[in-house]
């Protein structure tokens, strides 16, 4: 679980969680903005409601306990009938409400549950919460695209590093231009077998459809990986090492710093984001 984000709506501050790349927002924070003395449970105990997450969940959940859904469906409405998020959870394995403990605790729905909740608050605050939920996405959005940027700035400045390398250590200096910049391609394919396990012009031919070339496709994940294989890459032309051994020794490297970045917290969760 993923939590600290938070959106402010009509002046009220309201916590989001992340579970498995899903946003769910802050039931609990958002019925302060409900005039009277209200609670979760009054929400819950409308026919309305249940109808709502028990089709949401239909939708979404593939382990959903249909059974008792249609048990406590058929008992909304009545004046006897009480349900909280917890037995809502336990009896049908629902997994677009949950009740959370500690730092950030409270009862937290996934963002098209809480919409609704929000439209049983008012329209008017429904409207503002969508607004304010699609103004974070979209801020996010923009930092995973500055986050890509610089990653593919930053391994073209290394591959600037790594041409240098074989200017001085690998090109003669009677070789023609055209010679040259086969040299340079055929370094280039070193590290994108290393890495993306085919050539640019492999790449190419299977993806005749798309602009650009076969980094300007990579994930960020890849292209943190693509900038340190070029500063190693240098570093290993610089001492010596045969063309055959860097590319066993790089594709190595590539899987495990591969394998640890899809592991890393962070970058999980800008993958999600993308």
């Amino acid at each position: 679980m993923k939590s600290g984000k938070s959106i402010t709506v009509k002046g009220i501050q309201i916590g989001l969680i992340e579970e498995s790349g899903q946003k769910f927002i802050s039931l609990t924070d958002m019925i302060r903005a409900k005039e009277g003395d209200f609670f979760i449970s009054d929400w819950l105990r409308n026919r309305n409601t249940i109808e709502f997450i028990g089709i949401w969940e239909v939708v979404n959940n593939q382990n959903f306990n249909y059974g008792e859904f249609a048990i406590i469906k058929s008992q909304a409405g009545l004046n006897s009938f009480k349900l909280s998020v917890k037995e809502w959870v336990e009896k049908t394995n629902a997994i677009g409400l949950q009740a959370t403990a500690g730092k950030y605790g409270g009862t937290y729905a996934h963002f098209d549950i809480a919409f609704e909740f929000g439209m049983w608050i008012s329209a008017e605050f429904k409207i503002y919460l969508i607004k304010e939920f699609q103004r974070l996405k979209e801020k996010e959005s923009d930092q995973v695209q500055t986050e890509w940027n610089i990653q593919r700035i930053l391994s073209k400045v290394n591959y600037k590093i790594l041409t240098d390398s074989i200017k001085e250590k690998i090109i003669p200096q009677l070789l023609k231009q055209k010679e040259v910049t086969i040299i340079y391609a055929l370094e280039a394919d070193i590290l994108n077998m290393a890495l993306f396990g085919k050539t640019a012009k492999q790449w190419k031919t299977e993806n005749a459809n798309k602009e650009g070339n076969i980094r300007d496709w990579a994930t960020l994940e890849q292209l943190v990986v693509l900038s340190n294989l070029e500063s190693i890459n240098s570093v290993l032309i610089y001492q010596g090492v045969l063309q055959k051994l860097r590319l066993i020794q790089l594709n190595s490297i590539a899987i495990s710093q591969m394998k640890s970045l899809y592991n890393h917290a962070q970058l999980k969760n800008i993958k999600r984001i993308r």
